[in-house]
């Protein structure tokens, strides 16, 4: 298990799931990842965490402001600036959809889109830095961006996350880029080239849940009524698989590879 009290500035730090089915996604997700879903809450329109063992590892929400869910998975990078980051993403070439939001004294947010027009948060902790723990049951595992416009985006990442990054392939069947730390090496997350993404796809982020079975689960899942669009398959990575929710929100699960 990966424990930290911070994210590394531009690293994932938070998800959450924004859900047209919010009894459904409660159920579903705490039925397939073991999770408790805390009641919502009016004072942040209904947003809620869900925790694992007590510790918060995802948020959810419902409608919003006027905003429909749009029963999607959305990935947050930390930001040590937020106002900062949106200036640098208006100069990088991306939007800024939802400007710098206070989220009473937990921290700061705001939602852009790369130049792609891939949606990422933003999250300037207070006293909130987001999920702690990692690469274990039920805790997200890996971060991934599959778009079209591999070096455009990866130049955004660069400039306004600050990223350190590790080229893992660069062949015309695999094209993929790494967010390091630049004293150890150690992997946040990634950028695949996908080519195969239809003509002015925007592309998107997907957060891998672990589990330590990852057949068992994928059945689970549809036994919840959940479906599942690919695999499980064995790559060097782990076992993935990549699965919507009842209301279909796609994400992956992965199981480890063993030692």
């Amino acid at each position: 298990m990966t424990r930290r009290d911070h994210a590394p500035v531009g690293a994932p730090c938070w998800v959450d799931l924004s859900t047209s089915d919010v009894d459904g996604s409660r159920r579903f997700y705490a039925g397939l990842l073991g999770w408790e879903a805390e009641e919502p809450n009016p004072e942040f329109g209904g947003y809620f965490m869900f925790t694992r063992g007590g510790v918060p590892v995802a948020g959810a929400y419902g409608d919003m402001g006027g905003y429909p869910a749009d029963d999607a998975w959305k990935v947050y990078l930390a930001s040590t600036d937020a106002d900062a980051t949106l200036a640098s993403t208006v100069d990088g070439g991306g939007a800024v959809l939802v400007g710098v939001s206070p989220v009473a004294d937990m921290g700061r947010q705001l939602v852009l889109a790369d130049p792609a027009g891939a949606v990422i948060g933003a999250w300037q902790e207070g006293t909130f830095p987001g999920f702690v723990e990692l690469d274990e049951p039920g805790a997200p595992s890996w971060f991934e961006l599959h778009t079209r416009a591999y070096d455009r985006v990866l130049d955004f990442y660069r400039d306004v996350f600050g990223w350190t990054t590790q080229v893992e392939g660069d062949s015309d069947d695999f094209r993929y880029t790494t967010m390091v730390d630049p004293a150890d090496g150690h992997q946040f997350c990634g950028v695949m080239d996908a080519p195969w993404l239809p003509e002015g796809s925007s592309g998107s982020w997907s957060v891998y849940w672990e589990t330590a079975d990852i057949d068992a689960t994928a059945a689970l899942a549809v036994r919840l009524g959940g479906s599942v669009t690919d695999g499980p398959v064995d790559t060097p990575y782990g076992r993935i698989a990549t699965v919507a929710d009842p209301a279909g929100a796609v994400f992956r699960l992965r199981t480890a590879p063993t030692a």
